[in-house]
């Protein structure tokens, strides 16, 4: 079954495209043909990344968002013969989440089919309130579509003094309708955060950047050992279907 990985968040700059830039590169990586879609109308991040199939989806008509253009998306969704990741941006969260509701589109695709995964970033730091509103409503608005719930300790613990994450009322409000937790692995920023910034910025795949001759041996390395850690998350995850497709004479 084909599956469409939205990732969705109300708040700005906690990571949604590097979420889905990281989704992208596991799928090709585990051999699934894929078809990745930007639909961020001010910053079009994940349409950087060269090595990617990534499509740009212009939403601006003058200077508002039109949410007719969502029925591109759905055209090429319903079109495509691959799995689908859409990166969203903050700017349209709202549109795409109201698009999504009132047409009920998810309903349709799997109807069609299609699996839908949403998927969300829940950080630490000033923005955790932020996220965690973000998640509350994709909850609230789509209860039946499986959540997974990256959880992005770059910009501070996901913690309290006394609380985890799993103790957090959000989430034990909303436990059931989580399907996973992918952390992304948190390193020492004078080190591996230098290298993952530098290749960030680049739109470098981390395929790209380990078959690079450019590079230092030790910044490869610690590209690999990051690499391994989010790959192996996301395995454990287990919502990613890997098994072979089944062959018929």
């Amino acid at each position: 079954m084909r599956t469409v990985h939205l990732i969705l968040q109300g708040k700005g700059g906690v990571g949604k495209s590097l979420v889905a830039s990281l989704l992208c590169q596991y799928l090709i990586e585990q051999g699934r043909e894929i078809l990745a879609f930007d639909t961020d109308p001010i910053n079009q991040t994940l349409t950087g990344y060269k090595d990617l199939p990534v499509q740009e989806l212009k939403l601006m008509k003058g200077d508002d968002i039109d949410r007719r253009k969502f029925d591109q998306l759905i055209e090429a969704i319903l079109s495509a013969s691959s799995d689908v990741v859409v990166d969203n941006g903050a700017a349209s969260f709202v549109p795409l989440s109201a698009y999504l509701k009132e047409n009920q589109t998810v309903n349709f695709l799997e109807e069609s089919g299609i699996r839908v995964l949403i998927h969300t970033v829940f950080t630490g730091g000033q923005a955790m309130k932020e996220t965690a509103d973000g998640l509350i409503s994709l909850a609230s608005h789509f209860p039946t579509t499986p959540l997974v719930v990256w959880l992005n300790r770059y910009f501070g613990e996901i913690a309290t003094e006394t609380k985890q994450f799993e103790e957090f009322k959000v989430y034990r409000e909303n436990q059931d309708k989580i399907a996973a937790l992918i952390s992304i692995p948190l390193k020492s920023q004078q080190t591996f955060g230098k290298d993952l910034e530098e290749l960030f910025s680049r739109h470098q795949t981390f395929a790209a950047a380990l078959a690079s001759d450019a590079l230092p041996v030790m910044t490869k390395q610690r590209l690999k050992i990051f690499w391994n850690e989010v790959s192996q998350a996301i395995d454990m995850a287990g919502i990613i279907d890997t098994a072979p497709d089944d062959i018929t004479d």
